[in-house]
């Protein structure tokens, strides 16, 4: 099924005219190649114009695009011999964060993902991506796992937050995430972030504390959802358009302001357009930054890892 957001229509339009009319010629037994080579490059033009231009919301809406790819993806495109590890040992499995060991180019590392469900049932099964306070304490315990072993930690964020339910307040929920925060912050051994869609609030920096924060270009990072922003801001959540404009939750946004490190390319369109494009880039992303922190010593590892969350807020004032 072809989802369409409202401002890829023009472009997705001409792409159906030009699938029309390739089964019209072959029908027919029409030669329309010249025709359709002058409609490609129409369509792959008008698409790298809608994107090279898109407004914050437009990336909030791609950040959530039912299509894009998803921790579970990447798992099964960048590493090798992916082994879940479950429960938290004190409640229960999650399946709204998948966890466990891998390989990344030979090297072992522990991956740690939030995991959005393609269906109503699988939805059920992972609330959208948004974890209880045993996928928090099932990702910590597996942190502490990694960290007892000297293994890397790569944690890939795609949550619109932690899970708000009756529940998960009654088990802890703010505990739990607060705890991974302070936790993280002393693990010695590399940490690398990557928000491969949306971001939302504590749900997602649960797992990101981290050495190096990554963002992929239409992915979005903040503090609240751009409609719950709207909602208490002027009591209109279908002002989140221009919410997301006032909380600067692009990646150039984010990078500016020096709260992520750094931004992977999309395939125009997407990474929903190209999942293969979008592994290969972040694989790439991964094996540069663990090569350039696996010769830090851990003292001074930890010491990096505490300056750069130090800095985030911090401003000066010019003189009166």
């Amino acid at each position: 099924m072809t989802v369409w957001l409202e401002f890829e229509k023009p472009v997705l339009e001409l792409e159906q005219k030009i699938q029309e009319l390739k089964e019209h010629a072959a029908e027919r037994g029409l030669e329309a190649q010249p025709e359709l080579d002058e409609l490609v490059r129409k369509a792959e033009a008008m698409r790298a114009e809608i994107y090279s231009n898109l407004t914050r919301y437009q990336r909030v809406q791609i950040a959530r695009h039912p299509k894009r790819p998803y921790t579970l993806d990447y798992l099964e495109r960048c590493f090798t011999d992916f082994k879940e590890l479950h429960g938290d040992r004190h409640y229960a499995d999650d399946a709204a964060i998948v966890a466990g060991t891998a390989f990344l180019d030979g090297r072992p590392v522990m991956v740690i993902g939030q995991q959005k469900g393609r269906d109503t049932k699988e939805n059920l099964l992972r609330r959208f991506g948004m974890a209880n306070p045993e996928g928090y304490r099932k990702a910590l315990r597996l942190m502490q796992t990694a960290t007892r072993f000297r293994v890397p930690i790569i944690t890939l964020v795609d949550t619109a937050g932690a899970y708000p339910g009756l529940g998960a307040e009654e088990r802890g929920q703010a505990e739990a995430i607060a705890v991974n925060l302070r936790e993280m912050a002393t693990f010695d051994v590399p940490i690398i972030t990557v928000v491969i869609g949306e971001g939302g609030s504590g749900g997602a920096l649960a797992i990101a504390v981290a050495d190096t924060v990554l963002m992929f270009e239409n992915s979005i990072y903040s503090v609240i959802s751009p409609e719950g922003c709207a909602s208490i801001l002027w009591r209109d959540g279908k002002q989140g358009a221009k919410a997301a404009e006032a909380l600067r939750l692009a990646a150039p946004d984010l990078v500016a302001l020096d709260i992520v490190d750094g931004v992977l390319p999309e395939p125009v369109g997407g990474a929903h357009r190209d999942w293969d494009q979008a592994a290969a880039t972040l694989k790439a992303a991964l094996l540069a930054n663990l090569d350039r922190l696996s010769g830090v010593p851990a003292d001074e590892l930890l010491a990096r890892r505490a300056a750069r969350f130090r800095r985030i807020g911090v401003f000066s004032e010019p003189d009166a």
